[in-house]
């Protein structure tokens, strides 16, 4: 079985306009670095390795230390988001009453797995801690929206209100 190659990410020549105005804002600054990412992702949507080497370059931080905070911190993404993003909760109260079976629900009717966008850049998925709705559990988010009490068989209905 072979591995998608992933294509080399490019930025437009108005992401990397603002990069450079975002780089230049905090060039010198002692503690830029989480500062700079949160602009960029801003900017982009994402912090792909060829992002994170112009950041680098920018601000004269070691690769080695942009990569360990990108990694370390959810709020900051490797990889593409959808225009939809998912995240199914795998909290206790959630996990004991059915949330992974829901994801793989999701899983198998996107073709996507956790940490993954669709082809077509709509749906992208993110396994998630605790959200707070125990009381709804499983649970799953679709953006800002909540469905909870979940069954899979909800599932598919859910996604095709999304699907259009």
């Amino acid at each position: 079985m072979s591995e998608k190659a992933t294509p080399a990410f490019v930025m437009t020549k108005e992401q990397e306009e603002k990069v450079q105005q975002v780089i230049a804002k905090y060039k010198g600054t002692d503690g830029a670095l989480i500062p700079v990412l949160h602009e960029v992702q801003e900017i982009i949507g994402y912090l792909p390795i060829e992002v994170q080497k112009v950041i680098s370059e920018g601000i004269d931080v070691p690769m080695s230390e942009i990569y360990g905070v990108v990694t370390f911190y959810t709020q900051f993404s490797i990889n593409p988001k959808g225009k939809y993003k998912i995240g199914v909760c795998l909290g206790t109260a959630c996990y004991v009453k059915g949330s992974g079976d829901i994801l793989e629900k999701i899983k198998q009717i996107l073709g996507i797995d956790v940490g993954e966008c669709t082809e077509d850049g709509k749906f992208s998925l993110e396994a998630t801690r605790c959200i707070g709705a125990c009381g709804l559990a499983p649970v799953f988010t679709v953006n800002d929206d909540v469905y909870g009490r979940l069954v899979v068989d909800d599932v598919e209905g859910i996604l095709a209100k999304y699907m259009d």
